[in-house]
């Protein structure tokens, strides 16, 4: 599927985006998200409000790209372009303007996938509505235990989340729980895997920390900073153990916590090699390590150093510099991520800049 998608985007990137979504509803209704799980994406993948509406009983839903529920109807009821989803139910996209390339194609799998949905026996249990319950951190722990019992996990087995773009291609896809989940930077594919499934093939992806049932909210978290840690295009995943308590850091720090040095790093990408040099330097045992990853001589790399240097005003390679300069890296890359972008249809990135490199990318 990876190759597929790299050729058919050299030759047309909207038919490209359009296999995306394909793909995405596909996992999404293997996986038995629920209805709103499922606006979620459309949304997010369309960018705009996703709605549901239901005659016997009467319902309506609608969420937002961020994945939050949108409040009451649409102002003028469903649009004239709602498109059926079986009897009596209908899906539409709330869009301002003409509507876009992919408008059709996210509108004809969300109302495949909410008709699958909805044709399932009503009366079969789901637990996975109760993912979200267990990874939200700010949900009193007995509200989390019932939501872990509902999923059939063990107490006492250990378990890690992973989280993934509504676009990401899945080359294989492991068994667990998994649903639809809004947070900070979107809707996110999540699933609950065992813990020793430490790598999964979809990319991008980031796979949390492993943990108890209890203690699966913080798990969430270093998977969101994981997976924000892969470079934009990414056909990987990213594990937490590869920063060990760095990644716990950022996930449990406050939002928009100020990282002083964080500036500094930002001058340093002005120059084109700049991220691509301090990330190798920070990742490598020795300078010339560092030339080797990068591939360019010692030479080229103690000139760069020195101009590196002047710019944090510390040396990246002596001592406390060294956990400074990539605690100030690693907050960069998280506040400049675009991981969770839809693909572009061109490649990203300043002509004659090199691939970065060291872990998540």
């Amino acid at each position: 599927m990876q190759e597929l998608l790299g050729r058919i985007t050299r030759l047309d990137p909207e038919a490209s985006l359009a296999l995306r979504v394909i793909a995405c509803f596909d996992e999404l209704s293997v996986g038995g998200v629920n209805t709103r799980g499922l606006l979620a994406a459309a949304a997010s993948l369309a960018g705009c409000v996703a709605g549901f509406g239901q005659q016997r009983p009467a319902r309506t839903v609608r969420v937002t790209p961020r994945g939050e529920l949108a409040d009451g109807p649409p102002p003028d009821g469903p649009p004239a372009g709602a498109t059926p989803a079986g009897p009596g139910t209908c899906v539409w996209l709330e869009r301002t303007g003409p509507a876009e390339a992919n408008d059709a194609i996210v509108l004809e799998r969300l109302a495949l996938a909410v008709r699958l949905r909805h044709d399932r026996d009503a009366g079969a249990p789901d637990a996975r509505r109760h993912l979200a319950v267990l990874v939200d951190g700010d949900l009193p722990a007995d509200r989390r235990r019932t939501a872990a019992a509902a999923l059939g996990l063990s107490t006492t087995a250990s378990y890690r989340v992973v989280t993934a773009p509504l676009f990401a291609v899945w080359a294989e896809h492991p068994g667990g729980p998994e649903d639809v989940v809004p947070t900070a930077h979107g809707p996110l594919h999540t699933l609950v895997v065992p813990a020793a499934t430490a790598v999964v093939q979809a990319g991008p992806s980031g796979v949390g920390v492993a943990t108890t049932p209890d203690h699966l909210d913080h798990s969430f978290r270093t998977s969101v900073v994981a997976l924000r840690l892969c470079g934009r295009g990414a056909t990987r995943s990213v594990g937490a153990d590869a920063y060990a308590g760095l990644v716990s850091m950022f996930a449990e720090e406050p939002a928009g916590a100020h990282h002083p040095d964080v500036q500094l790093v930002a001058a340093v990408d002005e120059h084109p090699w700049g991220a691509a040099t301090l990330d190798a330097l920070t990742t490598s045992g020795s300078a010339r390590q560092a030339a080797r990853a990068l591939g360019i001589h010692h030479s080229t790399l103690q000139h760069r150093l020195e101009i590196i240097t002047t710019t944090l005003g510390f040396d990246p390679l002596d001592g406390l510099g060294r956990l400074r300069a990539g605690v100030a890296h690693l907050a960069w890359r998280l506040q400049t991520s675009r991981v969770l972008d839809l693909p572009a249809p061109t490649a990203p990135g300043r002509p004659g800049e090199p691939e970065p490199v060291g872990p998540g990318h």
